[in-house]
């Protein structure tokens, strides 16, 4: 991405999350990034076009991120676990207003960055059970395609706000739990055997 547009990016999406998209006009972005609109029309084309553009860093940004997971040297349930927790804390900075203005003025552009989203996660996740079960944690009898999507949807509904009604548990609880009794039903006997040693030092959320 250009720098100059990078940049107009990453200030949108902190205009948008201060103060939603809808309420935002090209006027008040111009003025916020202290910018004239004359300058800030020769790198977007419109408004939809800016907040595509932010979506496209925002995806850009989660992308690297998965990315560095896959050069650590760690076995593959370490990889889930760091893949599970920036799923987790991308879908938790998620704001709430400019989910909601995205999903009604702009539902082309939201479907569109939730589909790749998935995919890449849906991608990544298929190259874990894979790797898994070459390093002998996993069962190799798995249903890797059935597996991973079943995942995306764990950590999906964790952050639906109908999920989360109990305020005695907390949402660290949940997702221990739910990670716990993935990897329980993914792993071999030498997974599980590894699972419960890191388990001893392991912080699985914050």
């Amino acid at each position: 991405m250009d720098p100059k547009v990078l940049h107009i990016a990453i200030r949108s999406r902190e205009i948008f999350t201060k103060y939603g998209i809808r309420s935002v006009s090209m006027d008040d972005i111009s003025r916020e990034m202290g910018m004239s609109k004359k300058t800030l029309y020769q790198h977007v084309r419109n408004k939809a076009d800016l907040v595509n553009r932010m979506l496209d860093f925002t995806f850009a940004e989660f992308e690297e991120k998965i990315h560095q997971i896959r050069h650590l040297q760690q076995n593959a349930i370490d990889d889930l676990l760091d893949m599970s927790r920036l799923v987790d804390e991308h879908m938790k900075d998620v704001n709430w207003v400019v989910n909601y203005d995205l999903q009604k003025y702009y539902p082309d552009l939201h479907v569109k960055y939730m589909n790749r989203k998935r995919e890449f996660t849906y991608a990544y996740l298929r190259e874990n059970i894979e790797k898994g079960i070459r390093e002998n944690i996993y069962r190799p009898d798995l249903n890797i395609d059935l597996i991973a999507k079943l995942y995306i949807r764990k950590i999906e509904d964790l952050h639906d706000p109908d999920f989360q009604d109990d305020e005695q548990i907390t949402f660290a609880e949940v997702f221990q739990v739910m990670f716990e009794n993935h990897i329980r039903g993914i792993a071999n006997k030498n997974g599980i055997r590894y699972f419960e040693e890191r388990k001893k030092t392991l912080k699985i959320v914050g």
